[in-house]
């Protein structure tokens, strides 16, 4: 065949592709890329429930119940123990607490009878006497050392007597003021917290 008969064949067109976009190419590359999982297979025995039944003879059932009558009578020794150690501490404070209260109310006792004298000698200078001004700043100093102390003065003069605080050595009857009330202080009474050190010495009126 001469070029001139191949010159007038018609030419075969060759397929035209359609260009891939971009995003066409991302997801691809994406499915490529992404890890092949493997979904195991089902196991048919975990749908299915298992009946696990036991069989015990008697001398185990009594084994069984010993063994938890047991451990209840040691649960309920164990709980007495710790209500009885409770009780022991609480106690064992209380008597620590009590014991020292007592000592102190044992030391500041005679120094009451300190105060009462030196009251005694200041009624022995008149009121313009510079040593009255001088025992009444000691008595002033002996009283600041027992409020420091905790110690207090018992109210007493026109209060109603109060038998727990007062110790009444007079009665007098007198219309002016009510019944039971105290008219007159003999020696002052004094108390540390609940504790009485020494109870007001007082006349009382019927």
């Amino acid at each position: 065949m001469s070029e001139m008969e191949k010159k007038d064949l018609p030419q075969e067109e060759e397929p035209v592709t359609a260009p891939q976009t971009e995003e066409a190419n991302t997801e691809e590359s994406k499915e490529a890329d992404a890890p092949q999982t493997e979904v195991p297979p089902k196991d048919a025995n975990k749908d299915e429930k298992q009946d696990d039944t036991f069989t015990l003879t008697r001398e185990q059932m009594e084994q069984m119940e010993q063994l938890a009558k047991a451990v209840h009578e040691g649960n309920d020794k164990y709980l007495r123990l710790a209500a009885e150690y409770d009780n022991y501490r609480k106690r064992t404070a209380k008597e620590k607490e009590s014991t020292y209260d007592n000592a102190k109310a044992d030391t500041i006792k005679p120094f009451l009878d300190v105060y009462d004298n030196l009251l005694r000698g200041l009624e022995q200078f008149d009121p313009a006497d510079p040593h009255r001004q001088g025992m009444e700043l000691i008595c002033k100093q002996l009283v600041d050392v027992l409020s420091k102390l905790g110690v207090e003065e018992i109210p007493a003069e026109n209060q109603p007597f109060d038998p727990e605080r007062h110790n009444a050595v007079m009665h007098v009857d007198d219309e002016n003021v009510g019944e039971n009330m105290v008219v007159e202080v003999f020696q002052k009474g004094f108390i540390m917290g609940e504790k009485v050190l020494r109870f007001s010495m007082v006349k009382v009126a019927n």
